[in-house]
Formats: structure tokens, sequence, C-alpha cells
């Protein structure tokens, strides 16, 4: 099974079992739905928790589990990283990537020169996301996810085509 991780447990909150989240999706309400399952890696074992409850407060997810309503049971997994099951997570609309699938792609220019492979997609503050490509000598660069330079994206022969501009590469 393959897992994908969520997000990351940085505190509880309150008394009643509540794990303050910093979240790594854009699907919160989706993935801490109530009655949804998702796993914490405590001490290099996934442990299944199904969502009881959750709320947004101040930029964190706010989620407690069933049969951990006590801050004293859910202290334990602060700093543990939170992942679901690849398979739980939902379509995307036509056009749209969950940033993993784009990893591997090869990167060519308009004119299909290769460019060199997308090995991170990389979240920036209040900005685009870039895809950070790694050239056939080593060095990496960075291409804004755009459709300004991201001008096609082929799934089934895995290839990105860029604008390239002067100075981008």
């Amino acid at each position: 099974m393959e897992y994908i991780e969520i997000g990351k447990a940085v505190n509880t909150h309150g008394l009643k079992g509540e794990l303050k989240i910093e979240s790594w999706s854009d699907f919160d309400e989706i993935r801490y739905e109530a009655g949804n399952t998702v796993y914490i890696e405590y001490k290099d074992e996934l442990i299944p928790m199904k969502v009881k409850t959750y709320r947004s407060h101040k930029g964190f997810a706010l989620v407690s589990f069933e049969d951990y309503q006590d801050i004293n049971l859910v202290e334990k997994f602060k700093g543990c990283i939170l992942l679901v099951n690849a398979e739980d997570r939902p379509d995307l609309e036509e056009g749209e990537y969950y940033f993993d699938e784009l990893i591997g792609f090869r990167a060519v220019d308009e004119e299909g020169n290769p460019i060199g492979e997308v090995i991170d997609v990389e979240e920036t503050a209040g900005a685009q996301n870039n895809l950070r490509v790694r050239r056939d000598d080593g060095t990496t660069v960075l291409i804004p996810n755009v459709p300004a330079f991201v001008t096609e994206i082929n799934d089934e022969e895995g290839i990105i085509t860029v604008h390239v501009i002067e100075g981008l590469l």
C-alpha cells in the first residue's frame, strides 16, 4: 500500500485530545471528515486513527480521534507525521495534478529539446509552485508551474513542455 504525507502534529490543543496539525493538504475538510481513517507514524509504525472531529483554527487543523479523547492519550503523537492511503485521495479535475504525480516527468522545451527530470514540486508562500528540475549535468533549476511557462503536461508520455525565456535556465 502507498501512503501520502498530509501533515505533521505540531502540538496538542485543549484537554479533550485534539491534535494541532500543520497541514500539507489542500483538502482538510475531506481528509479529516468524521469517520475517515488517517495514519499516524509513531515509532516506525503506522497507527490507523478514525477521525472524530475536525475544525480549523488560526491556520492549523485541529483534529480529534475516536478512542483518543484525552490530552494524555495524544501527547505522544506531537511531532509525528500524518498520512493517508494514496487510494483514498480525491480525484482532481482535468488538468490538475498532485505534486507527487509530476515527479519523474521529463521537462522539454517547446522544440522538444530535453531540459531535465522533475525531482520535486516546491510550494512558495503566496506565490506559484515551482518545479525543481535536475539537468543532465546534475544541476537543478526552478521552473514556475504556471501556464506562462508550463505550456503542456502529457500524462501518457510523462512529459512537461516548458516555454523557455532568457534567464530561466
